[in-house]
Parts: structure tokens; sequence; C-alpha cells
């Protein structure tokens, strides 16, 4: 997945309701974030569905890495060798 930069891509929601199919065309096509504004402020993103789900994941991967680190910090571990143990057990059912 490519990083995330901030949207440069800003529709105020009147403009947007008068072209939502263009800008979820765009949306789609340049897999590029919008920003909607109301009385010029920042209001909601719109993005693409793929590329949510791709964040979704990604969030994911990160808690669980972070829970992993504590758990380690915490000394919450099992030896490589239970865990082969326990897999092995488990296959062989």
């Amino acid at each position: 997945m490519q990083p995330l930069r901030p949207s440069t891509d800003v529709w105020p929601v009147t403009e947007f309701r008068a072209n939502a199919s263009t800008v979820l065309d765009q949306i789609h096509t340049t897999k590029r974030s919008v920003i909607l504004t109301q009385h010029g402020r920042s209001t909601a993103v719109l993005m693409d569905v793929d590329v949510y789900e791709g964040l979704l994941d990604e969030v994911a991967l990160v808690r669980a890495v972070r829970t992993g680190e504590e758990q380690l910090a915490a000394g919450e571990v099992i030896p490589h060798e239970a865990v082969e143990a326990r897999i092995r057990a488990r296959l062989a059912k």
C-alpha cells in the first residue's frame, strides 16, 4: 500500500451533492481521498472502499504487534517449543 498523504482534493459539500457521481468516480479512479467542507471547515473524508479496507487491515496489524510487544514486555511469553508442540498436537487430531 502506498504511503498516505493529506488529500488535496477538497470539495464543498454543496458542490459534492451536485457532482456526487463525478467525485465518486474520481475517488475510485485515483484512489485518493476527498475532503468535504461545510461552512469552510473540513467535515468529512470520502475514500475508496479498497483503500479503507486496507487501512483497517493495517490498523489491525499494528494493534496485534502492539499487543505482542506489551505481552513480551510483561513476560507473557510461550517458548517456541511449546507452541510447536501445541500445533503438532492439533494437526495430529
